[in-house]
């Protein structure tokens, strides 16, 4: 194959194109929805309750903290793993990392 076909904006085309063509191709297998709808097919689903409307509150305040601790261990695992051992002050980044990792799950723990 020629080389041109490597240059990211052709190579962007011919990717954007077989998408559109499966796209197109598929559409047509996709569901459609009946003129009769029932009186309850565009509420939502709730697992067989009834949900009044604009009374749903989720509550994300088991989540957040979760999350935090989540991003935290993973970015201090990354950055700490990915650290080069031969110099001195790649050792200083780690520490620092460590200390900074630490500081984050004090503040998201204390109460």
């Amino acid at each position: 194959m020629a080389e041109w076909v490597f240059f990211p904006p052709v190579a962007f085309i011919i990717v954007f194109g077989t998408v559109l063509f499966f796209s197109g191709l598929l559409t047509r297998l996709s569901f459609k929805a009946s003129r009769n709808l029932k009186d309850g097919s565009r509420k939502a689903y709730a697992c067989g309750e009834n949900v009044p409307e604009g009374q749903v509150q989720v509550n994300y305040g088991q989540f957040f903290p979760f999350a935090f601790f989540f991003t935290i261990l993973h970015v201090f695992a990354l950055m700490v793993a990915t650290v080069p051992i031969q110099t001195m002050n790649s050792f200083f980044i780690g520490v620092i990392y460590i200390i900074g990792a630490i500081t984050g799950l004090v503040i998201l723990f204390r109460r």
